[in-house]
């Protein structure tokens, strides 16, 4: 469970006991969330290295005196939320290292009766405390002198002996959960003058007789006050703010989570004098039950002038008297976010003269919806820098709109705005406009310096030449499919760009742009783990910095114009070789030859009507005609012959013809001469006959050499007539006239 930096985490894990074999190189160990109920004496004996040691969360009831003796370096220790019921000063005797110590969350009453800290010299911040702590005697702190934290859960806390913490010099933060006024108050003059900042939890300031025992805080030197959870009431609120009015040093009074039961109908006016220190106020979620009941508050009026920074958010504030804001004169800094201000209530609240000093405004999170009377009920205050109206439902945003001359920064953002219109001022040097339905963005803004434009529904970067100053630009979350180069240039003072999680189309030019710009990594937020491709679909969700397209992915009109060309080539090639070795000739043959393969191969005989087909050249025509014919046709008997010439059925698909005539022949009689076997012709009826004929093995071809042939003049594909030639008795007319008449 360690990694490189020796910080073993065995956190929630199960183990009901501190695993063997710890080293002296751990310098983190973590064994918080598990069911440890004990920590024995060889346990951590060799973890003399040890840094940090948690074992909050576990069952730990029982810890050996000895058990810590070898963590001499040992700077943080948690033992919060176990089953302690007794503190041994034994565990911390060797610690002198110790920083931070946690014992809360545990069963023991009180600290032991010894100096459980004396040891700790070093210490800077202590928790004690659980809700059965009870008692806190003279010596429990002896030993230290300075506290960053001291933080004290006492809520069953009802026996402190005066005195117990006054040994402690100076505490930074005192943290203290407690119920019982009396023992706050014996607490409070111990630490007088060594508290900087005092923070109650869960006290009950209900009762006006007990508040009386809390004078003694006006005496004290605390800078900061804050109370957490406080219940209180109109009748108490004059006497506690008379006693924090009087405080010498009190700079910042804080209210959190606190309850206020009444309406402001404060019994006894408040009488104190403004205190001269106190500068800032803060209330968050302070409760007033009958809220809308509450009064005009006249009775503070005379105590907030040298205030100049006021936090009062989500307490429901619906309208601030026009009367007091006047008297905030002092006013820098006015935070009212999370209430109920509307726009009328708004316009009485900033009246005339109020707010006269304010620099900064947050009025997000309201009721505002009328974003001209928002500008309009502003517009006075001549000192604010910094607006913000983030949240409120405004919806729609006028053209021309009112505001201070010198506001510098305005946070429009999630206020449902469609557009941006020159309602917003052109003295804006940031302005944030995230989260609204902006499609587009091209105002004039010669001053803005930040522009802020998360989620929205932009698919391209707003111009540059409107907003020349730019040096941040936020779009992340849009509708962006990415940017080129001339855009970012285009931006000649831009320093950070934010355009991540948007749906970028992993184009070659776009992904060439953001592989080979070297310094844009330094401009680009969150890269390159937030860029992220939405297409193509087959690198959707892949970094952008992780695609690398293919060449055909990137320049794919050009690979397909080249695909074209060289289909064009092979076409153009195969024909050539097709037409040099008769492709052609094949393929109409062979097509020919599948029709005939259809028919029977022998006609009916009652079909046969000629005794011999005639397959001769036109150029033997005249010998074919005029000689052997005749002398056929006039023979005793005569012979019946078929003549293309004669007998072919006009009309008729010659193929067709030659394949009929040669079926109806007894005989298929072929004039081979030089002209014969450089006919087309000739050669579909030879090879018909070679189809028909010749795979029956009869003797239905005579063959007559007109003229005597070469063989290398007979082409190859008439391997048969080859074969034929070779092999069986052809007729060979003569050249003298004896043999002819023979």
């Amino acid at each position: 469970s360690c990694d490189g930096t020796q910080l073993c985490n065995c956190s929630s894990m199960g183990l009901t006991f501190v695993p063997p074999g710890l080293t002296g190189k751990i310098t983190t160990l973590n064994l918080s969330h598990n069911r440890i109920k004990r920590i024995r004496s060889q346990d951590l004996q060799q973890a003399v290295n040890l840094r940090a040691l948690l074992l909050q969360s576990n069952q730990i009831s029982s810890i050996d005196e000895d058990s810590f003796h070898s963590l001499g370096k040992l700077e943080l220790l948690d033992l919060a939320n176990n089953s302690l019921a007794h503190l041994s000063p034994a565990w911390f005797a060797q610690l002198f290292m110790l920083q931070h110590l946690c014992l809360q969350g545990n069963t023991y009453r009180d600290l032991g009766g010894s100096s459980l800290f004396s040891s700790l010299r070093n210490l800077s911040s202590l928790h004690v405390g659980n809700p059965q702590f009870s008692t806190v005697r003279q010596g429990d702190f002896e030993g230290i002198h300075l506290l960053d934290k001291l933080w004290i859960d006492g809520v069953s806390l009802h026996q402190y002996q005066p005195g117990s913490l006054k040994s402690i010099m100076t505490i930074n933060h005192m943290i203290i959960k407690l119920r019982n006024t009396t023992v706050f108050s014996a607490i409070v003059r111990d630490l007088l003058h060594s508290v900087s900042w005092l923070e109650a939890r869960e006290i009950a300031l209900d009762i006006p007789a007990e508040i009386q025992l809390l004078r003694v805080m006006s005496s004290s030197s605390a800078a900061k006050i804050s109370l957490k959870q406080a219940l209180l009431t109109d009748a108490t609120v004059p006497q506690i703010v008379s006693i924090l009015e009087d405080m010498p040093k009190l700079v910042e009074l804080e209210m959190t989570n606190c309850k206020l039961s009444g309406t402001g109908q404060w019994e006894i006016k408040i009488q104190a004098n403004q205190s001269q220190t106190l500068r800032v106020l803060t209330i968050d979620k302070l409760s007033i039950e009958q809220f809308y009941l509450f009064t005009d508050l006249k009775a503070v009026e005379g105590l907030v002038s040298l205030l100049n920074r006021v936090t009062v958010t989500n307490t429901k504030v619906f309208l601030v008297p026009c009367r007091l804001s006047q008297l905030l004169l002092s006013l820098e800094y006015l935070d009212l976010s999370a209430n109920l201000l509307g726009d009328q209530s708004l316009e009485h609240s900033a009246c005339q003269g109020g707010w006269p000093s304010v620099q900064t405004l947050n009025l997000s999170q309201n009721s505002l919806s009328n974003l001209k009377m928002t500008g309009r009920s502003l517009s006075h205050l001549r000192k604010l820098l910094n607006l913000d109206i983030s949240q409120n439902n405004f919806g729609e945003i006028p053209d021309v709109c009112e505001w201070p001359k010198s506001l510098k920064y305005l946070n429009l953002s999630s206020t449902l705005i469609p557009k941006a219109t020159t309602c917003i001022p052109a003295t804006l040097e940031v302005l944030d406009v995230s989260a609204n339905n902006l499609r587009e963005f091209g105002l004039q803004l010669p001053f803005l310096k930040e522009l802020y434009l998360a989620k929205n529904h932009l698919k391209t970067l707003p111009g540059a030449a409107p907003i020349p100053n730019l040096v941040a630009l936020y779009i992340r979350r849009n509708k962006l499919s990415g940017f080129s180069k001339e855009e970012i240039e285009s931006f000649k003072k831009l320093e950070l760009l934010d355009a991540s999680s948007n749906n970028f189309i992993c184009s070659c030019d776009f992904l060439s742009f953001l592989h080979h710009q070297a310094g844009l990594a330094q401009v680009l937020v969150g890269w390159p783990d937030e860029y992220a491709c939405d297409s193509p679909l087959a690198v959707r969700g892949e970094p952008v910095a992780a695609v690398h397209l293919s060449i055909m992915e990137c320049h794919r009109s050009l690979v397909v114009s080249l695909i074209c060309v060289l289909v064009f080539l092979v076409i153009l090639i195969l024909v050539a070789i097709g037409y040099k070795y008769h492709a052609v000739w094949y393929l109409r043959m062979t097509w020919a030859w599948l029709q005939a393969k259809r028919k029977p191969k022998r006609a009916p005989p009652k079909d046969v009507c000629y005794d011999a087909f005639v397959s001769y050249s036109e150029n033997d025509s005249d010998w074919v005609e005029n000689i052997m014919v005749r002398e056929l046709e006039q023979a005793c008997p005569p012979f019946r012959l078929c003549l293309h010439k004669r007998d072919f059925v006009p009309g008729k698909w010659i193929v067709d013809n030659i394949i009929d005539s040669i079926e109806k022949s007894h005989k298929t009689l072929f004039v081979l001469s030089e002209h014969f076997v450089q006919s087309e012709w000739c050669k579909y009826e030879l090879d018909f006959s070679h189809f028909r004929l010749f795979d029956e093995n009869n003797d239905a071809a005579i063959l007559v050499l007109l003229e005597p042939i070469q063989s290398k003049t007979i082409p190859k594909r008439f391997c048969k007539l080859r074969k034929i030639m070779n092999t069986k008795t052809y007729l060979e007319w003569p050249s003298s006239e004896e043999q002819q008449d023979m």
